[in-house]
């Protein structure tokens, strides 16, 4: 048997279709939202990338002091044969956990992206040559359909992506997870947790404008997928905390009223002088949080860990 298979699970057209709907749907409310999904073309993700080198940007950092300072910990609590990453992309630091889990049979991980896919499984590959990698073409959000692998399974979804998901959404999505986990399996979740609304907002507002050009990018994506004519530089990028929500909230606000056509959709969108449009939630969490929402998707908080400046966290869950 090979060590590397590729399952896809999306339509060919899938993503296309998802855009146009996202932005029908989203430029058409009030108010206007679009899915930070759309960020990560090719050009978005080396702004992202960027954007997690700079000093403000301390969510990477602080998550790879945690996997770097603690992997053996996490290896040790779940006993993993089997990792399944959800949005994988380059896999970079689940490597950390992946070089310490002993009995580690199989890598699962799940991308919207064949490219990000394939490279990362080669390079693993060659590292841990017994190694089984099974990659799956998905959106997690979805709903997935695993392959079969040997257990215990650690499910991991890092970056404090689950932020980005409103809470509705993000009750479905740990459903979900909930659903695929037999006993003895775990969910390792990264969160970002709250603190202080300064550093919060630099973080997404950063002085070289990487954030801002980051955030825009979006804009260019609908011009160049749907054939609208967004002008750029008629937006300003904002970045805001939201105490009630305990979330960071990114938008584009209009500099002056406009029409934007949207040729593929057949749509003309308005937008007043300093309307916005916003383009990313980032929900910040604290340890209660994170344990009610797991409970209510029936998990349970059963391991906790932060970097040294109490940032960020990984925990760890199972099935109740």
């Amino acid at each position: 048997m090979s060590p590397y298979s590729l399952t896809r699970t999306l339509p060919v057209d899938a993503t296309d279709a998802a855009l146009r709907a996202d932005v029908l749907s989203g430029l058409t409310r009030h108010p206007k939202t679009l899915p930070p999904k759309w960020f990560y073309d090719a050009r978005g993700s080396e702004l992202f990338e960027e954007i997690t080198r700079l000093p403000e940007y301390y969510p990477t950092r602080a998550e790879r002091e945690i996997l770097q300072n603690r992997a053996e910990e996490i290896a040790a609590a779940s006993g993993a044969r089997t990792v399944i990453e959800l949005g994988s992309g380059s896999s970079e630091k689940t490597r950390h956990l992946l070089e310490v889990l002993p009995e580690l049979h199989s890598y699962v991980p799940v991308d919207v992206s064949e490219s990000a896919l394939t490279g990362a499984a080669e390079s693993l590959l060659a590292e841990h040559p017994g190694l089984s990698v099974h990659a799956l073409i998905a959106d997690f959000t979805t709903g997935l359909v695993l392959p079969g692998t040997p257990g215990p399974r650690l499910v991991v979804f890092l970056g404090g992506t689950i932020g980005n998901l409103l809470p509705e959404e993000r009750a479905t999505f740990l459903r979900s997870v909930r659903s695929l986990l037999s006993p003895g399996d775990a969910l390792l979740l990264g969160t970002d947790l709250v603190k202080e609304e300064e550093t919060l907002v630099a973080a997404y507002d950063d002085a070289a404008g990487v954030t801002a050009a980051f955030n825009k990018n979006v804009l260019s994506v609908v011009n160049r997928e749907l054939g609208a004519d967004f002008p750029l530089d008629g937006f300003d990028h904002r970045a805001v905390w939201n105490p009630e929500q305990r979330w960071i909230e990114m938008r584009l606000r209009a500099r002056r009223a406009l029409s934007v056509k949207i040729r593929e959709l057949d749509l003309v969108v308005p937008f007043e002088a300093g309307e916005e449009l916003r383009t990313e939630v980032s929900a910040k969490f604290r340890q209660e949080d994170v344990r009610e929402e797991l409970a209510a998707a029936g998990m349970r908080l059963a391991q906790w860990w932060t970097d040294s400046a109490g940032r960020f966290a990984l925990s760890l869950a199972t099935a109740v």
